[in-house]
């Protein structure tokens, strides 16, 4: 975004130059004495021949309101904040779900329209995921929505439920997230319902508009990322988002909950490393997966620090599918030169590396070491028994409602990162390799 000569902030406040034209005045206010943040007056003026001078004059008035506001503090004392343990306080805490008034100087629906070029009931059919609005308006009124940060105020009541949006749902991972969600969402008399986004981005349409008719009080996404636009959407009105498990690097205003997977991954190949097994090779998930990566780096770190190394030849990349695991697993148990034991992405990888080492001819653990990752309910009844790393996915589904309901409170979570420790597992596909070692 540019900005205008000597727009940087100052006492005498800025005004900024948004891509659309429009012009956004923000004017520093103090800190609150409660969150410790900066507060400031912000009020945008839609683009237009008589835009600067209008700017200009709106600064003035925030000013002014500033130093009113200041003079009210210096002679009015603050009152007592009560403190949170006492059981006679008369505050009461934000209800999930209930939205705030609008504060003076912030975007309305009008104001969102004029820029946008669209009517106010446009916007509104927008904000709450209504059909009638061709694809290229709401395109428009979604980036003018995100370009000015719009936040809905309006009193609207949502919907008692929270939502978990899946992309593809994964069997048991999926069954064990909703269980952590129910646990802490059921507690607050709160229903749990999901959507499969794959559907909706097949046909090109955006799960998070499908979501706003249904106005849940938040929304959890698992495994994927939502794409900006989403997430902006669903800001605007006022659901909250939580990450849980995401494929990449989340933004920092989007609060996410994982597993250790490094240390995981350390963890197993120590095991490994402890049996005496030093020709270990690695199939891991797709590198674009954050998981994926951790994973594989907590493997090469641990076999670094033993002074064996990774050698490319031993990682393969591909899905965490059965699949991949199977066509890796082949190509690496074929002839002489095969390793002594396997650490795999996940478990349906681990489970094609089963099938690719019987049709090889080999027995698992007496000729190869298998281990995977997650604990899924087969890792247990496959034969022999999976060593695997858990991630504790029942709880970090509840760790993710319990942040998205903070949020709904109006609350920030203690920490926008929140990172659960992985387990090993071991059981029967693990043992001491049977061809002497250096």
């Amino acid at each position: 975004m540019g900005k205008p000569a000597g727009s940087s902030r100052q006492p005498r406040g800025e005004i900024e130059t948004l891509p659309s034209g429009s012009l956004r005045v923000r004017v520093y206010a103090g800190v609150d004495p409660v969150s410790g943040r900066r507060i400031h007056l912000t009020e945008t003026v839609p683009a237009g021949p008589g835009a600067p001078a209008e700017a200009a004059r709106v600064r003035d008035r925030l000013l002014a309101e500033r130093e009113t506001r200041r003079r009210q503090r210096a002679v009015t004392p603050a009152a007592p904040r009560p403190a949170a343990a006492d059981p006679g306080t008369a505050s009461t805490p934000r209800v999930p779900g209930a939205r705030r008034g609008r504060r003076r100087g912030e975007m309305t629906v009008a104001r969102i329209a004029r820029i946008a070029g669209v009517s106010p009931p446009t916007v509104s059919k927008v904000l709450n995921g209504r059909s009638g609005v061709a694809s290229e308006t709401r395109r428009r009124v979604e980036a003018v929505l995100r370009e000015h940060e719009y936040r809905r105020p309006e009193m609207v009541v949502a919907a008692a439920s929270v939502e978990v949006v899946f992309y593809g749902m994964q069997s048991s991972l999926a069954i064990q997230i909703m269980h952590g969600v129910q646990r802490v969402v059921g507690a607050r008399k709160l229903a749990v319902s999901f959507t499969d986004a794959g559907p909706h981005v097949a046909a090109g349409r955006s799960w998070a508009a499908d979501l706003l008719a249904r106005r849940p009080t938040g929304v959890i996404t698992a495994h994927f990322d939502a794409a900006p636009e989403q997430h902006s959407l669903l800001a605007a009105s006022g659901i909250p988002l939580v990450a849980l498990d995401p494929t990449g690097q989340p933004s920092h205003d989007v609060p996410s909950v994982g597993a250790t997977n490094w240390s995981g991954a350390i963890v197993a190949t120590q095991h490994l490393l402890d049996l005496g097994h030093r020709d270990i090779a690695m199939i891991t998930g797709p590198p674009d997966r954050l998981c994926a990566r951790a994973r594989l780096e907590g493997t090469r770190a641990a076999l670094d620090s033993a002074g064996i190394g990774l050698a490319d030849r031993r990682v393969r990349l591909g899905l965490f599918s059965f699949g991949d695991g199977l066509e890796h697993g082949l190509d690496l148990l074929t002839g002489p030169d095969r390793p002594t034991a396997v650490l795999c992405g996940n478990d349906l990888q681990a489970l094609g590396v089963y099938e690719a080492a019987r049709r090889r001819g080999l027995r698992i653990p007496e000729d190869l070491s298998v281990i995977g990752f997650d604990d899924i309910p087969n890792a247990l009844y496959c034969g022999p028994s999976l060593t695997t790393v858990r991630q504790p996915l029942t709880e970090m589904g509840a760790a993710a409602a319990g942040m998205v309901l903070t949020l709904a409170a109006g609350e920030r979570p203690d920490q926008a990162r929140v990172e659960l420790a992985t387990t090993l597992v071991v059981r029967e596909s693990t043992a001491p390799p049977r061809r002497p070692v250096p």
